[in-house]
């Protein structure tokens, strides 16, 4: 079935959101889920270049897409999100960063893949699932929040499987999730993807990571390797001259 580029028109008249030091500019529900840095990060650790074309898995409302479009003047990128509302403010979040012909909205699950993404070979998939189990927390009653925290019928498994299938032989998977969750990671990934990098996300010196920024390639052979990951904030407050250059001056995390 023809994915409807235009079901629903996101509002116009909310306050944005900036990321990247004013270069993305962000329209989100009010009193609904809300993209904080951790697209940010993930957009930084998907080390596209010119000329390649990027699945956003869950593009919510397109924070991660549009932060690596912005980043990277030559790349495509396609947002896939089941929830016609958040594509809605997706595609106008496109517009207001100045990135529409770069950045497409895709309508649909990706248990039941939409047929504009029917044998689609991407250089790179990019997301960030839901990070909690069914029955790991209560279910958020705001539809949008519970959609964007808690897994529903689609898995980690499935959302790994997935990227598999959309991937170019050698492509490479990216994806930000909690560290608690590193065993599922890893079992998911198994048989599937290799040449694993995993860069833990330290929120201040001396306190355990609790996200991880992880980078696979598909049939990849290569060792696992751990980073030294990156400190979010300085002891004293504020965010490290390292999350500063990623945050604010949109420069790529390389590992």
């Amino acid at each position: 079935m023809p994915i409807s580029e235009q079901s629903i028109e996101a509002p116009v008249n909310l306050p944005a959101d900036f990321l990247l030091n004013g270069r993305v500019r962000l329209l989100q529900p009010e009193g609904g889920y809300r993209a904080a840095i951790d697209p940010v990060f993930l957009a930084a650790v998907t080390a596209a270049r010119d000329g390649e074309r990027v699945l956003d898995v869950g593009t919510g409302t397109g924070a991660a897409a549009l932060c690596l479009a912005v980043r990277v003047p030559g790349v495509a990128v396609v947002g896939l999100e089941q929830r016609a509302d958040a594509c809605a403010f997706a595609r106008r979040n496109a517009a207001l960063s100045g990135v529409a012909e770069r950045v497409t909205v895709v309508e649909g699950d990706l248990l039941a893949p939409p047929d504009a993404l029917r044998g689609a070979g991407f250089d790179r998939v990019m997301m960030n699932p839901p990070y909690l189990k069914v029955g790991a927390a209560s279910i958020p009653p705001d539809g949008w929040k519970a959609a964007a925290n808690v897994e529903g019928a689609a898995q980690l498994a499935d959302w790994v499987r997935f990227a598999g299938r959309m991937l170019k032989p050698r492509g490479t998977l990216t994806m930000v999730h909690r560290a608690d969750r590193i065993e599922d990671i890893l079992h998911a990934l198994r048989g599937r993807f290799g040449s694993l990098v995993l860069v833990p996300l330290w929120p201040k010196p001396g306190v355990e990571a609790k996200r991880l920024l992880l980078v696979a390639r598909k049939g990849g052979r290569a060792p696992a390797r751990l980073t030294a990951g990156l400190t979010v904030h300085k002891a004293e407050g504020g965010y490290s001259p390292e999350a500063e250059r990623v945050l604010r001056d949109a420069e790529a995390l390389a590992f």
